[in-house]
């Protein structure tokens, strides 16, 4: 069996191959893939039929036995088959019998529950139809009401206004928060949109109890249609009623639309809350406000587009050129000639466009405030405006739709569209560019004309402090001319920067081009004051100015010796251009820092840094100069003390001539006065060094001469010599009749302590504990003097000083800390001394300090 089950199963089992390969005898191979089948050797063409017969019946006969066979083999097995076989006929029976009663049970469920269905599910269909007329007839119904009403309205709107209403009409105030004051006609048109709304609604719209009930359905019988509402424009009495209620919602469009409008372009809030009323009456509100904001935006576009047309800019300057010329000249037509339309203007014709383009723009200017202000009162009435039934704010229905405030909406427009339109003019037109970027300033003042034209009727605000995001997005519209403007304001700076150092070093700038620069910084602020945003740019402009001009500056400063030389008899070229330098720097800052008065703290908080680094480069070619020459003459004085003061008086010598230091000094003030300060051109600031001088030669002197030890009676008549040369020459430095400094008297404290030095050179040792002796001087100098008449080593012999570092570190030092300094030194002498002979003078000296102490303290308290 495995054998014919494997010959059979196979799946390149042949039946004729198979049926020669018995008939020959030969055994049938199985199919290898691989291996082509070999073609067997029978053809029955070539053997006779009988002897074909013959074999076919031979193998018939041997099928036969092999069966037997077989059968022989398992008749158990099937015997005992036949067996089973007849047991089951009774399972059967019982089988049957089970399904017959199992057909009855399914027949009397049928009649208990299909047929009660199929009888509710009739009844049910039949309720369904009830529902349905009645919901017909009760729209219609609604329906009939509507129409009626509605044919009353538009008859009533049909009819002229009464005077009663008239009268109404002209004492009606406008409307105010929460309340709504409307005409006879206006109330009748928005009560007439609200019976279109709902007769519409009724037309269009599926019924309530249609939509809420639920008819079943059956398996065999789909009833799509059962719960479908009947349209009304079905039913013949109500389809004759649709013309009218389209061309009345058609005539209240257009009552309301053109509402609207008046309402829009009167201003008037009342008349525009009744066309909103009846919008939100006809559910158009959302629509009409997307609309009307559109169209603003749209106008304002073109307009905006309009007025950067070139081909309109040239007409109109044709125009204005031919009706100047007309008035002027008469021109008959056979002469009277037009060119073509241009596209740039030439030089002959630049003037009239560019009045034509600015006239444009001021027109531009006005129809973009009426726009603004059409679209904040729209959106004032959308605020305040509710449905009288639903409460509901018209903003919040209108938001809806739309995806902004209608203000922020119009804008983003604005700004979009001027910002793109002046952007392509631009580009476009070297004109345009060139005549608006020259005169951006009048451009921008034709904005903020444009700002104040809107800002009673709106929140927008634009001043110095404060300035609204809306009026930010439209001027940076304009930030291709600002640009423009600003290069050229740059361009104007660098300009003068670069016009003051042209000289270089052989010729640097001076007060002349210090002025300039200051001058040309302040007009730019003053050109852009009026606008806070545009001058905070230029003073960031003027803070970049300025340190390139600072930076050129210091590239032309002198930092050799030569610059702290006084050796005369002429300044050094070092001299000449820092002090040229430096009267440049100061006159620049001395007009840049006037600006703090001028401009608003935001402003000067731009460019102060850059004018206070002006003074400080003006300070570093000074104070070094000043330091010098107050070094310069301290060491002349200095020379006092190389003198031999100790010698006695010769009564027949007389009195001698100042000294020769003292003829160096007055000889060094003339040439600082004549040939350095002079070269400083600072105004009343060159006066004030020249007293700050005198009193530091005041001072040294008068220090220098409390401390020249020995001193003797020719050396007192000396000095005496030396203090009136240096008065007349201190007053020649001064500029003696000068009204600005006056004499040396003007230094009244100085002066006093120089005069006051005089007679205290020949005072007794008793007088010079008398305060009104020593009046005038200071306790320092009177405790110097008695030291210096005393055997006690003054301050800077005790520590090793010379005279000159003595007077320096007094200088740099407080009044006690040089008295504190005397005292040590008389202390340390008190511990030197020994011996009863000393006593005395060490009692008096002590007395002396005591009373010159004493005296310090009484002059403090004075």
């Amino acid at each position: 069996m495995a054998a014919f089950e494997a010959v059979f199963a196979s799946a390149n089992f042949d039946a004729q191959e198979y049926a020669n390969a018995v008939l020959a005898g030969e055994q049938y191979p199985p199919v290898d893939p691989k291996t082509p089948a070999t073609k067997s050797t029978f053809d029955p063409s070539q053997k006779d039929i009988p002897v074909a017969i013959s074999k076919l019946s031979a193998g018939i006969e041997d099928v036969s036995k092999q069966i037997k066979s077989v059968v022989n083999a398992h008749h158990e097995e099937l015997l005992q088959q036949a067996a089973n076989a007849n047991g089951l006929a009774g399972s059967l029976t019982s089988v049957r019998a089970g399904l017959s009663d199992l057909d009855i049970s399914i027949e009397k469920l049928r009649l208990k529950v299909r047929v009660p269905y199929q009888s509710l599910q009739t009844n049910v269909s039949r309720l369904q139809k009830l529902q349905q007329t009645s919901d017909v007839l009760r729209r219609m119904s609604r329906f009939v009401v509507l129409a009626r009403r509605l044919q009353g309205q538009m008859a009533e709107m049909e009819l002229p206004p009464t005077n009663t209403a008239s009268a109404a009409l002209n004492e009606t105030p406008i409307n105010v928060l929460g309340q709504d004051i409307e005409d006879e006609k206006e109330r009748t048109i928005a009560k007439a949109a609200l019976s279109i709304a709902e007769l519409t609604a009724l037309l269009d719209a599926p019924s309530t109890a249609s939509e809420t009930a639920e008819a079943p359905k059956d398996a065999e019988n789909d009833t799509t249609d059962a719960g479908a509402a009947i349209p009304l424009r079905s039913v013949n009495v109500v389809a004759a009623h649709v013309a009218f209620i389209e061309e009345a919602r058609t005539k209240v469009t257009n009552e309301m639309e053109s509402m609207v409008l008046t309402g829009l372009k009167d201003l008037n809030q009342s008349l525009l809350a009744s066309s909103l009323q009846t919008a939100f009456n006809l559910r158009v509100l959302p629509e009409l406000v997307q609309n009307l904001i559109l169209d603003l935006s749209k106008a304002v576009e073109e307009r905006i587009q309009s007025a950067f047309d070139l081909t309109q800019i040239s007409r109109d300057a044709s125009s204005s050129k031919d009706s100047a010329s007309s008035s002027n000249v008469p021109q008959s037509p056979s002469t009277s000639y037009k060119s073509r339309v241009r596209t740039e203007p030439t030089t002959y014709t630049a003037p009239q466009w560019a009045a034509a383009l600015w006239a444009r723009l001021e027109s531009l200017i006005d129809d973009m405030a009426d726009c603004c202000v059409k679209v904040y009162t729209l959106e004032k009435v959308l605020k305040l405006k509710r449905d009288t039934v639903s409460q509901v704010i018209f903003l919040d229905e209108a938001m809806k739709l739309l995806e902004n405030r209608p203000s922020a909406t119009f804008w983003t427009a604005l700004g979009r569209s001027l910002e793109k339109t002046a952007r392509d003019a631009s580009r476009s037109s070297a004109f345009i560019q060139q005549t608006l970027g020259t005169g951006y300033p009048r451009l921008l003042r034709l904005f903020h004309r444009f700002f104040s034209k809107i800002a009673v009727n709106t929140d927008t605000i634009y001043t110095q402090s404060r300035q609204s995001p809306e009026t930010i997005l439209v001027l940076r519209a304009l930030a291709g001319f600002e640009a423009s403007y600003l290069q050229r304001s740059s361009n104007k700076l660098n300009e003068a920067v670069a016009q003051a150092v042209s000289g270089g070093a052989r010729n640097p700038p001076g007060m002349t081009e210090g002025i300039n620069v200051g001058r040309t910084v302040a007009n730019e602020l003053d050109s852009a004051r009026f606008d806070p945003l545009l001058i905070r740019t230029v003073a960031k402009n003027v803070g970049t100015s300025l340190e390139m001009f600072l930076s050129r500056i210091d590239a032309l400063v002198s930092r050799d010796r030569n610059v702290v030389s006084f050796v005369g008899p002429s300044a050094t070229p070092q001299h000449v251009s820092n002090g040229a330098l430096a009267s440049c720097l100061y006159h620049c800052w001395s007009r840049l820092s006037k600006l703090k008065n001028e401009h608003a703290e935001s402003v000067v908080a731009i460019i102060d840094s850059n004018v206070k680094n002006l003074y400080q480069g003006y300070q570093k070619l000074v104070d070094p100069v000043l330091l010098a020459i107050r070094r310069e003459l301290g060491a002349i004085i200095a020379r006092l003390h190389r003198i031999n003061l100790a010698k006695a008086a010769d009564p027949m010598a007389g009195m001698g001539g100042a000294s020769l230091y003292m003829k160096d000094l007055v000889e060094k003030l003339g040439f600082i006065k004549a040939e350095i300060l002079s070269r400083y051109s600072v105004g009343d600031v060159s006066q004030e060094w020249v007293l700050s001088i005198v009193k530091f030669v005041i001072r040294t002197f008068v220090l220098h001469v409390s401390i020249a030890k020995p001193l003797g009676e020719s050396g007192k008549l000396q000095l005496t010599s030396d203090m009136t040369e240096l008065e007349f020459g201190l007053s020649a430095f001064l500029g003696e009749g000068s009204s600005r400094l006056g004499s040396i008297e003007t230094i009244s404290d100085d002066y006093r302590m120089l005069r006051a030095m005089r007679p205290l050179l020949f005072l007794e040792n008793v007088q010079l504990v008398s305060p009104k002796s020593t009046e005038g001087l200071p306790p320092l100098i009177v405790l110097h003097h008695i030291l210096v008449r005393s055997p006690v080593s003054l301050p800077h012999s005790l520590h090793g000083w010379q005279e000159a570092e003595y007077v320096r570190w007094v200088e740099e030092h407080s009044e006690e800390e040089a008295l504190t300094l005397v005292d040590g030194g008389l202390v340390h002498w008190e511990k030197i001394q020994e011996g009863d002979s000393e006593r005395e003078a060490r009692r008096r000296i002590c007395s002396s300090r005591a009373d010159g102490i004493g005296k310090y303290q009484n002059t403090v308290i004075a």
